[in-house]
């Protein structure tokens, strides 16, 4: 439907329905980076030299993602500031047709993801697209009958304006995400002031230090710590309750934590 699409936009002169093919462009390599990146991430996750598995491809399909939609939204907006004011011809019917065939194909594809896009930034990056991609056949579809009954021909350009302007916000979100992840920033939903007190309250804990909390991919953050203990504490205790107190009030289930007596020396060496 994309190849259609864009034949169709260029016999046509639509500019509306050449954005919404190379919406679609991003869709079809979008979704096939995304599915490309769940298939790597699930095979190389226990690969000696990948300790933490292929699951940061995801976040880099997502950002692909991200700068594709980038590149579709700026050259629309340019292609569409230029041709306003230009009396261009547009075969409306054909525009119509095609963009109803992009339109119930846009639809399939944003119900299969809804759901996935709830749990992983990879699929919610596809579905974005995908969201965006419906949105603009309806707008072909609404220029194509407004330019078959009235003759505006500006019409044309301009729907190609508002699908750019559409996009944009969400493909920033969407890029910013993906970026936080990959600069290993803790998640913006943790209290880092609040985690490190509730550790350092587990009975013969004395000092919490050198805590990092990240993201490893959607729905999967990671958090490591140093507990010191004073000297004679049950360390398997506080390592269980600890373990605890980032499972049951923080939902993290991945936790490297380091017990160490309170005469250990070292840690102040390390300068990073």
């Amino acid at each position: 439907l994309m190849v259609v699409e864009m034949a169709a936009g260029i016999i046509t002169g639509s500019l509306a329905l050449l954005s919404d093919a190379g919406h679609m462009l991003t869709d079809v390599l979008g979704l096939g980076m995304a599915l490309a990146a769940i298939q790597l991430a699930s095979r190389g996750s226990k690969r000696t030299h990948h300790t933490f598995g292929l699951y940061r491809l995801e976040i880099l399909a997502a950002l692909a993602n991200s700068v594709l939609l980038f590149g579709v939204a700026f050259y629309v907006l340019f292609e569409a500031i230029n041709r306003i004011g230009e009396h261009v011809e547009i075969d409306a019917g054909p525009v119509l047709v095609v963009a109803v065939l992009g339109l119930i194909a846009n639809i399939i594809a944003f119900a299969l993801l809804r759901e996935g896009a709830k749990e992983s930034l990879n699929v919610e990056g596809a579905y974005v697209e995908v969201l965006a991609d419906t949105l603009g056949s309806i707008g072909v579809i609404v220029g194509a009958i407004v330019i078959s009954i009235t003759g505006w021909t500006w019409v044309d350009p301009v729907i190609g304006v508002a699908l750019g302007i559409w996009i944009l916000p969400r493909t920033w979100k969407l890029g910013g995400q993906a970026l936080r992840i990959l600069v290993q920033a803790a998640p913006p939903d943790l209290d880092i002031e609040a985690i490190t007190a509730d550790l350092g309250a587990v009975p013969g804990v004395v000092d919490v230090h050198d805590l990092h909390a990240w993201t490893l991919t959607s729905d999967m953050e990671v958090v490591s710590a140093h507990l010191m203990i004073t000297t004679g504490t049950d360390a398997h205790a506080v390592l269980d309750q600890a373990q605890a107190v980032l499972r049951d009030t923080y939902g993290i289930g991945h936790a490297t934590l380091q017990v160490e007596p309170d005469d250990h020396q070292g840690c102040a060496e390390i300068t990073w």
